[in-house]
């Protein structure tokens, strides 16, 4: 321990208590000892490159290339994913994989190319391989999307894990998306990022990176098209950013740069090129289908650290009852717990909890439990006894199991990459809905372990199983909420097999999706903070994540009643719609804000509720398509410059524009549209994209625009199903999609597709079916067939 450590061991001490922070201290010094004794030092290095081509070996979808140092294998996907693989590097094993790797495209043939180069050709993509071991991807028609140079790696001389790295080129004129949840997007700005789950330990804003969800995934828009790209490990690394430049005359752009260093694991990546739609639904086939949220989750959530007592979820409770505003979900967080223990109740705070949820659920109101991880070392704890009977808990390199510090004290991680494991934890749910929980969120995942010093994480040189292959922390660490989100959702399956299972969760890693959805985290209170809280969405929805959302009104503060607002509007248009604040924090309830505040509240509330029936389509459109509830203005026009470059408004679905206030004392704002008619939803005036508007935004309300011909489903003043339809520009027809389903089981219902169109003076709305059209099959309402 150094003398900068020593500093920062006292003040843990001072900040969190004498009894914890002797704790953190001593978990420090466990960590730094346990990676000093079980992990390897690195030494010397040999630095190695692909070398020339050798010979090729043709296969189902491509084949392999062999270079004097290394090995390529290239296959082509049916669904027009391309993967490439370094040193032998399969496909499979994979975290990020749905099931078995998809079936090898037969018409996909290896064959050479140029320069004693090789190539691949598809009918969506062509990859050029140069003979020193460049990869290039391009569309049909020749256009060069991405150029990976021949990578390099850097292997110890006595043995152990190849560092290597990866520099991409990509077109002067592209912008980079996604990496999981970052603060700073939805476009990506020059820099580095890291690739490593991390609790930041305090309330975050734009500028700290990383936060709880890393991925190596990349979504690339420029003129030429789009692709997303994902390197399958899960190792720490880093990706830095570099945006190209162009030039005045033809030759003299700059061509922009990712490159990906990582400390470990197989240099393997996945490519799918297209539209965004066309991509994200081949990054939905390999990585599975979003999970469907029942429909009550779709609704306005509550939640606070700290509501301390039954009595306490009543207050709050009657006082939504008490001023007409809707609510769905009431989250309860570690103070309800016995001494911050998973799985159990504190008896004397919450003495009847089966009784609380069983009087919320009359009123249409559902009881969402946290759980961590971190178990209590405690004998005579049941998790604690039940895991160590199972042989559940992480082991040090020593064999001995690891301890770490989270809210109960002294605590053990369970191995979520062990299917025994999995299994186990999967049925201690039971628990939490005998309780009469209808819903989970999983919190501290990263795995988050209070350190005093170093990172407050499991030691690196930490055991896992890795399904039965072995391996340490630095290779587990971004899959463990993801392994953990799988325990519950297949836990909750069993349990609870009619019901669609609710959970989302703090950290995850690519395939998170199929699990459920997340959350901001700890976004700081203040203005940067609600502009943080669109940028993770839109990023992570990008990443195949399509449900989540932030703490309203931030974690940690006391946003004054303007900004607290400004983040309830925009949070009534975003998937996960939920309020919650710190122990230390302000209140969250409308009501406290003053009555104005209430007043335009409570309109958001409502609006959110009549759209409920959209969102729920969206939800399942998700599941089949992979596309996202929120998505950049570019989503159907990516060639667009002007809207990739705009982060600050967002399309709801393909009908709904949605233009939140970021600024403090703003009451107007302008709004990039997108190429068609667009009407103001209030106003139902009509303007023309593409244009930039300069439109009011009172205090009332944000703007929301609705696209020339959309058909909305919408939930009627009899509490039923209504299709709202905005006329389309005069010879021009519309149209749109809707799901009818309020239900919390596992049947799909069938899409029901609309079209709209002028006849005469009139707007005709019409059901499409085999023979033919039809009438709807809910009443219809007309808006905006005034305009011409």
């Amino acid at each position: 321990m150094n003398g900068r450590d020593l500093v920062r061991s006292v003040k843990a001490v001072g900040s969190v208590g004498a009894a914890q922070g002797v704790r953190t201290v001593r978990a420090a010094w466990r960590r730094r000892r346990a990676d000093a004794t079980g992990l390897p030092a690195r030494g010397a290095e040999r630095a190695r490159v692909p070398g020339a081509v050798q010979e090729v070996e043709p296969g189902p979808g491509g084949g392999v290339v062999r270079f004097s140092r290394s090995e390529l294998r290239i296959l082509v996907a049916v669904n027009g994913a391309v993967f490439w693989g370094w040193d032998g590097a399969e496909p499979e094993p994979s975290y990020a994989l749905a099931g078995r790797c998809p079936e090898a495209d037969p018409r996909a043939v290896l064959e050479p190319d140029k320069d004693g180069g090789w190539r691949v050709v598809a009918e969506r993509v062509t990859v050029v391989v140069s003979r020193h071991g460049a990869v290039e991807v391009r569309t049909p028609g020749g256009v060069t999307l991405r150029r990976d140079l021949p990578p390099r790696w850097w292997e110890p001389v006595g043995g152990g894990p190849a560092r290597w790295m990866q520099r991409s080129e990509v077109a002067a004129d592209a912008r980079f998306f996604g990496l999981g949840g970052r603060a700073s997007g939805p476009r990506l700005p020059d820099g580095k990022y890291r690739l490593w789950n991390t609790d930041p330990g305090f309330a975050f804003a734009p500028g700290d990176d990383p936060l709880y969800i890393t991925m190596p995934v990349q979504m690339v828009v420029s003129d030429g098209g789009t692709h997303l790209v994902f390197h399958d490990t899960s190792w720490d690394g880093t990706v830095t950013l570099l945006e190209g430049e162009e030039g005045e005359g033809s030759g003299h752009d700059r061509a922009g740069t990712s490159e990906l260093r990582m400390d470990g694991g197989p240099l393997r990546c996945w490519v799918m090129v297209g539209t965004p739609a066309r991509v994200l639904l081949a990054w939905a086939s390999l990585t599975g289908a979003p999970a469907l949220p029942p429909a009550w989750a779709l609704g306005h959530h509550h939640a606070r650290w700290g509501f301390g007592s039954e009595q306490e979820v009543r207050r709050i409770v009657a006082g939504y009852l008490e001023h007409g505003l809707p609510l769905d979900a009431v989250h309860l967080d570690i103070d309800h717990l016995d001494a911050h223990q998973v799985f159990t109740v504190d008896q004397d705070r919450f003495p009847k909890l089966s009784v609380l949820a069983e009087e919320l659920r009359r009123d249409g109101i559902r009881l969402v439990s946290i759980v961590d991880p971190a178990v209590k070392a405690l004998p005579g704890n049941a998790v604690y006894d039940g895991g160590t009977a199972e042989d559940a808990f992480v082991r040090d390199a020593s064999g001995q199991v690891v301890q770490g510090v989270v809210w109960p004290g002294d605590a053990v991680f369970p191995d979520f990459t062990h299917a025994r494991v999995r299994d186990w934890w999967g049925g201690l749910y039971e628990e939490r809905l005998a309780q009469g929980f209808s819903g989970f969120w999983h919190d501290m995942n990263e795995p988050t372990s209070f350190a005093a010093f170093g990172e407050s994480t499991l030691p690196r040189s930490a055991r896992h199983s890795l399904e039965g292959r072995g391996g340490d922390h630095r290779e587990a660490h971004n899959v463990y909420a993801l392994c953990m989100a799988r325990a519950g959702f297949e836990g909750l399956r069993k349990l609870a097999p009619e019901e669609r299972p609710f959970l989302f969760s703090r950290s995850g890693w690519a395939g998170m999706q199929r699990y459920g959805g997340t959350w901001s985290g700890d976004v700081a209170t203040g203005w940067p903070g609600l502009r943080a809280s669109l940028a993770l969405v839109m990023g992570l929805g990008l990443c195949g994540v399509p449900y989540s959302g932030p703490d309203i009104g931030g974690f940690d503060g006391d946003p004054s009643p303007e900004l607290y607002l400004r983040w309830f509007q925009l949070g009534a248009y975003l998937p996960l719609f939920r309020t919650h604040a710190s122990l230390r924090a302000g209140r969250r309830e409308p009501w406290e804000f003053g009555a104005e505040v209430l007043e335009h509240a409570r309109v958001a509330l409502v609006e959110r509720r009549r759209l409920l029936p959209y969102f729920v389509t969206l939800a399942h459109l998700a599941r089949r398509t992979g596309a996202p509830y929120v998505r950049p203005l570019w989503w159907a026009a990516p060639e667009e410059r002007t809207l990739r470059d705009c982060g600050d408004a967002f399309l709801l679905g393909d009908s709904l524009l949605v233009a939140p206030v970021l600024d403090p004392g703003a009451d107007r704002r302008a709004v990039q549209l997108p190429r068609g008619r667009w009407y103001d939803t209030v106003t139902e005036q009509a303007y023309e994209g593409p244009a930039q508007v300069l439109v009011d935004a009172p205090l009332s309300r944000i703007p929301v625009f609705a696209r020339a011909g959309a058909v909305l489903p919408v939930r009627g003043e009899d509490g039923g199903l209504e299709l709202e339809v905005w006329a389309p520009a005069r010879g021009r027809t519309g149209g749109g999609l809707v799901v009818p389903d309020g239900g919390e089981g596992w049947d799909e219902p069938d899409i029901e597709r609309y079209t709209a169109r002028w006849m005469g003076s009139r707007v005709v709305v019409e059901r499409e079916g085999e023979d033919g059209g039809g009438e709807p099959s809910h009443p219809v309402r007309v808006r905006g067939a005034g305009e011409r």
